[in-house]
C-alpha cells in the first residue's frame, strides 16, 4: 500500500473541482497514506478546508516557473518528497514526463494522452462517461454510491461572512430568492448573449421577486457590466470581488444558478445549488455537464454541434446558431420550472 500519494491536476478551476470527488476515493482507499495534490496558483484556493488533502504543492506554470529551470527544481522538490503513487488525471506531456522524471516508481493515468508512456499503468479514457467517474476510474473507485462521488469544496465561516456582508452590502438577506447567473467563458462560442441573460435577468426580477447576482472572476466584470446594459434593473455583480471559496459560500445561498458550460456549474453543483446549464458549441456528451440529478439543460440539436472539445473565440461557420436560437423565454421558462421544484 502506498504511504505517500501526489495527484497531479495542473489544469483549471473546474478540472480542480471535478478532482474532489478523486480526492476523497483516495483518502478512502488509501487510508493510512498521505495525499499531496499539484495544482496551479490559479485554483489552489478549491482545496483550502479539504479534510482528505494533506499537502497541496503549487506550481505557476504559466507565470513565473514557466521556465524549465523552474520545472527542474518541482522534479527536485516531488523526488525529494519520495513519492510512491502518483495519479495523473490531467493528460498533458508536461505533467506525465514531470512524474516520469520525478522517479515516482507508480504512475497511473490515461491512455489518451500524448505522453503516457511515462507512466507506468495506463487506465481506458472512456468518452462516455462523465469526468468525475473518468477519473475515479483512476484507482478503480466509479462503483461507489452517487453521493460519494458529488464534488465538495469547503468555505468556511470567513467565507460565509464575507459573503454575508458582500449581500448586506447590496440589500439582500439570506431569506431572498437568490438566483447566480455564470455568463462568462473562456470560450466565446460558449456564452449565451449578453441581452438574453439581461432579458431573463429582468423577467426574474420583475415576475419573480428574485434577486439577480452575476457570479464570475475579474475578467468577467465587463460581460457583467454589459448585461446590466441591457436591464432595466441593474444586477448585483460579484464579479472580481470574491476568492473562489468565497464564491461558493455564495452559490451555496443561491435557490439556482443559471450558466454557460463553465467552471462555476460544477461548484454549484459541490455546494448542492441546482444548475441550468445552457449548451452552444459543446455538448453534455463530452463529460462536463453538471454532476447528479436535479440539473437542467438547454441546447439546440443541430449538425455542426460539436465544432470542437473547448470552443472557438468565433463561429467556425460564422452564424452562431448553436446559442442564437435559444430564446430569452426558453431559459427564463426553465428556470422558473426549476424554481418551482424547490
Amino acid at each position: 500500500m502506498p504511504e505517500k500519494i501526489l495527484l497531479v491536476q495542473t489544469a483549471f478551476i473546474g478540472d480542480v473541482v471535478l478532482t474532489t470527488p478523486l480526492i476523497k476515493a483516495i483518502k478512502k482507499k488509501f487510508s493510512n497514506a498521505k495525499l499531496s495534490v499539484l495544482v496551479i496558483p490559479e485554483t489552489e484556493g478549491l482545496l483550502k478546508n479539504n479534510p482528505y488533502v494533506d499537502d497541496v504543492i503549487v506550481y505557476d506554470k504559466r507565470g513565473q516557473e514557466k521556465n524549465l529551470h523552474a520545472f527542474f527544481q518541482l522534479v527536485n522538490r516531488i523526488k525529494q518528497a519520495k513519492f510512491d503513487l502518483a495519479l495523473v488525471p490531467h493528460r498533458s506531456y508536461r505533467t506525465s514526463f514531470l512524474v516520469f522524471l520525478s522517479k515516482i516508481p507508480e504512475r497511473i493515468g490515461f491512455d489518451k494522452n500524448q505522453a503516457s508512456f511515462f507512466l507506468t499503468k495506463k487506465i481506458t479514457y472512456q468518452n462516455n462517461l462523465h469526468e468525475i467517474d473518468r477519473n475515479l476510474s483512476l484507482i478503480q473507485a466509479n462503483g461507489l454510491a452517487l453521493k460519494e462521488k458529488l464534488p465538495e469544496l469547503f468555505p468556511d465561516k470567513n467565507n460565509f461572512a464575507r459573503v454575508e456582508s458582500f449581500l448586506a452590502e447590496n440589500k439582500i438577506s439570506s431569506n431572498d430568492k437568490i438566483v447566480a447567473i455564470a455568463p462568462g467563458s473562456t470560450w466565446a462560442t460558449k456564452r449565451w448573449l449578453p441581452e438574453g441573460f439581461a432579458k431573463v435577468a429582468d423577467w426574474l426580477i420583475q415576475n419573480e421577486k428574485a434577486k439577480v447576482v452575476v457570479i464570475g472572476s475579474k475578467e468577467d466584470e465587463k460581460l457583467a457590466n454589459g448585461i446590466g446594459n441591457f436591464m432595466q434593473t441593474k444586477p448585483v455583480v460579484a464579479c472580481g470581488k470574491l476568492s473562489l471559496l468565497d464564491s461558493a459560500a455564495l452559490l451555496s445561498k443561491c435557490k439556482l444558478l443559471l450558466a454557460n458550460d463553465t467552471a462555476t456549474v460544477h461548484m454549484a453543483v459541490a455546494m448542492k445549488t441546482p444548475v441550468v446549464e445552457i449548451y452552444g458549441s459543446t455538448v453534455p456528451a463530452f463529460g462536463f455537464y453538471p454532476y447528479g440529478d436535479g440539473h437542467l439543460i438547454i441546447e439546440k440539436n443541430l449538425s455542426c454541434r460539436p465544432c470542437g472539445i473547448h470552443g472557438h473565440q468565433k463561429c467556425p461557420l460564422g452564424h452562431f446558431k448553436c446559442m442564437k436560437e435559444i430564446s430569452a423565454e426558453e431559459v427564463f421558462n426553465t428556470v422558473v420550472k426549476k424554481l418551482k421544484e424547490i
